[in-house]
């Protein structure tokens, strides 16, 4: 029993904490995170060392550091490689992680999300949406390639799945960014006077 917990920890780290990385570049995920220990709370945990296989059921929570993900069941595979491929399903499944170096933070969510470890890709299907601070992409599909940092959106394509609820449409919303506001307030105006001996001189 003490193999399978092993077992279950190390494949959920390396599945589910990347998972989070579909919210990088630009928005870097929190780098102290992969240094923190993964704990995982479920109703239920199968774990089937032959196959490589763990499976949480039920109410599933997984934290690291600042990363959290919430599912209804979460599923994560090792092949002989040593490749891990994960799968969190809910309604929705979502995760949530604070930026590196900003105080802001990353959501996502989606009815499924999917992580090929092997392949460095992150994919959400279903009602999939990812935020960050304000800023905000919707979509039916998200993809992120990590190798080639390309981000790929697609909404419903055939009107019933539209219909259905999930979205029709690639949705952005793009928020104007700021003026920097921690620069130095500027000085306020100097205010002229005359010398005392010119003032003296007037009267």
């Amino acid at each position: 029993m003490r193999r399978a917990h092993a077992l279950a920890a190390t494949v959920a780290a390396a599945a589910l904490g990347a998972a989070a990385i579909v919210a990088a570049p630009p928005a870097r995920a929190e780098k102290l995170d992969r240094e923190k220990p993964v704990n995982i709370e479920a109703d239920r945990m199968l774990a089937d060392d032959g196959k490589q296989t763990v499976q949480f059921e039920g109410r599933v929570v997984l934290t690291q550091g600042t990363f959290v993900l919430r599912a209804d069941s979460l599923t994560v595979r090792q092949d002989k490689e040593g490749f891990q491929t994960g799968v969190a399903l809910g309604s929705p499944a979502t995760f949530r992680q604070k930026r590196d170096g900003a105080d802001e933070w990353i959501d996502g969510e989606a009815r499924r999300i999917e992580y090929d470890g092997k392949a460095e890709r992150v994919e959400l299907f279903d009602r999939a949406r990812v935020t960050r601070d304000k800023d905000e992409v919707r979509g039916n599909y998200i993809a992120y390639d990590m190798r080639a940092e390309i981000y790929k959106v697609q909404g419903a394509k055939d009107p019933p799945a539209a219909a259905a609820g999930r979205e029709g449409r690639v949705r952005a919303t793009i928020q104007p960014k700021k003026k920097d506001e921690g620069a130095a307030p500027r000085p306020p105006g100097l205010e002229l006077k005359p010398a005392p001996a010119l003032e003296a001189g007037r009267q």
